[in-house]
């Protein structure tokens, strides 16, 4: 009697289940709904990374208005100049970063925020976070005695904002070289593009178009600035050169703040401002882009002639 009532319940249960074709029909559309909402999915998370890029840009722009304001005016130089003369690398360390970002595992710079980033004059006014120095979008790591460390830092400064420790380096036909043993009258500040030491020189084209930081491709990322060519500006783009180039972690896009502390996603027109990247290595980026419309746009966002 029991063996007959256990048939009788296996039976219900098998007769209760599923087919092999109904669950092949389940599956089908769980993988259905799955490839529709995928794509939702994607977007919504490029932009809540746009949206926290965003909000790191405009603290980081904070901490360095909060230090110009701190410091008499006087502006942090975009980058250092490691082969600075006695007498003037002194100046290297009001730099707004000093080292160099790659893909070394034996440079702490890379991996390590106490290397330069909490050594920075901006660091004080940074609100204890170094997250704010990274657009999370990008995910670049050095692998470190087989440990994979994210690499700490993909924002740069404009270089014609502070220059090479005041300098322009004899970038875009410059003469304020930085090298000893002469430093010719006049250069620092730039000549004959201006770079700028002072908030007061932000008249043209004024602060909030004048780009303060931006987010780099992780494959040309080094020192702390970011070097926008000026030749060819405005009247002949057949000129328009690369020496760095931006970011594009937002879809075909790169984040940046401005000198008034706003931030915005700049999306780029070009394919050759976004070459394929080179993965755990540096991309040639000082290359010819003649008449690429998102040179211009740097080159109008970066300075003036003095």
């Amino acid at each position: 009697m029991r063996d007959k009532q256990t048939l009788h319940c296996q039976r219900r249960i098998f007769a209760s289940a599923f087919t092999l074709i109904e669950l092949l029909v389940v599956i089908a559309i769980i993988a259905i709904l799955a490839a529709m909402l995928l794509p939702a999915l994607s977007k919504a998370r490029f932009k809540a990374y746009g949206i926290q890029c965003m909000n790191n840009h405009r603290q980081l722009a904070i901490a360095w208005k909060m230090y110009v304001d701190d410091s008499s005016d006087f502006l942090p130089y975009a980058s250092h100049w490691p082969y600075a003369s006695a007498d003037l690398a002194k100046e290297n360390k009001y730099a707004w970063v000093t080292g160099q970002v790659d893909f070394n595992p034996n440079n702490p710079s890379n991996w390590d925020v106490n290397q330069d980033i909490k050594n920075s004059p901006l660091w004080p006014y940074c609100g204890n976070s170094t997250a704010i120095w990274k657009c999370p979008a990008d995910f670049s790591f050095v692998t470190v005695n087989g440990e994979q460390k994210p690499r700490v830092r993909s924002m740069s400064m404009n270089l014609w904002i502070g220059g090479f420790i005041g300098y322009d380096g004899g970038l875009s036909g410059g003469r304020g070289w930085v090298n000893p043993p002469a430093y010719p009258p006049g250069t620092r500040g730039g000549n004959p593009w201006r770079v700028y030491l002072k908030t007061g020189e932000f008249i043209n084209p004024g602060p909030s178009e004048i780009f303060l930081l931006l987010d780099m491709r992780e494959d040309s990322i080094d020192w702390g600035n970011f070097a926008t060519d000026m030749r060819g500006w405005p009247d002949d783009p057949a000129q328009d050169n690369f020496y760095d180039l931006p970011g594009s972690y937002h879809h075909r896009a790169g984040g940046f703040s401005f000198v008034d502390g706003h931030a915005e996603i700049k999306h780029w027109q070009d394919d050759r401002t976004m070459p394929h990247v080179v993965n755990s290595g540096l991309i040639p980026d000082q290359y010819a882009c003649p008449n690429n419309p998102d040179v211009f746009w740097l080159q109008q966002h970066a300075t003036r002639l003095k």
